[in-house]
């Protein structure tokens, strides 16, 4: 299937000299979408996941499908302040500041194989700071599953020296 040609890239957002990737051409295509689901499912499974944790927001949408597909639990990542129980949290760099996610308490349960899910992974703060989540809380990072990669940026070669096996259906260079 060709994924890129459902991956609308819209230039100079959100600033200049960046083409942002917009996947939700993709999951409006309903034979891309579920082919991009069972594609991100595929390498975990059998490998007795427990949960799939999804980065807000896109992630929410991808790993709760992949979280079906696999027969698990879902975990939801969040910014800081958006969950109305009692959470942890871990707080990272981004490339413009500092920024928060959290899981609540009980999200993870100690021993969780867990693979993280997001539609990108570009320098790898966000994603990085979910592993340290989850490590956190007692889980195993299994792996982590993106749509795109943009590896000059980074993000999957940080999580691979976490020691995070890391699978995207398509790569992009640069920005």
């Amino acid at each position: 299937m060709d994924f890129e040609g459902l991956i609308r890239r819209i230039p100079d957002y959100p600033k200049k000299g960046i083409i942002f990737r917009d996947i939700t051409t993709l999951l409006e295509d309903p034979s891309g979408f579920r082919r991009a689901v069972d594609e991100l499912v595929q390498p975990f499974a059998g490998l007795g996941i427990n949960r799939v944790a999804g980065i807000e927001a896109r992630g929410f949408i991808l790993g709760g499908a992949v979280a079906h597909q696999l027969s698990t639990g879902f975990v939801a990542i969040r910014k800081q302040g958006k969950l109305p129980w009692q959470t942890i949290s871990v707080e990272y760099e981004l490339e413009y500041g500092r920024d928060e996610i959290e899981i609540h308490v009980d999200s993870v349960n100690k021993g969780d194989r867990i693979v993280i899910v997001d539609d990108l992974i570009a320098t790898g703060g966000t994603a990085c700071a979910a592993v340290d989540l989850i490590r956190e809380a007692g889980g195993e990072v299994v792996g982590a599953s993106f749509v795109i990669d943009l590896p000059d940026l980074g993000g999957s070669q940080r999580l691979a020296d976490k020691n995070v096996e890391v699978r995207s259906l398509m790569a992009f260079p640069g920005h």
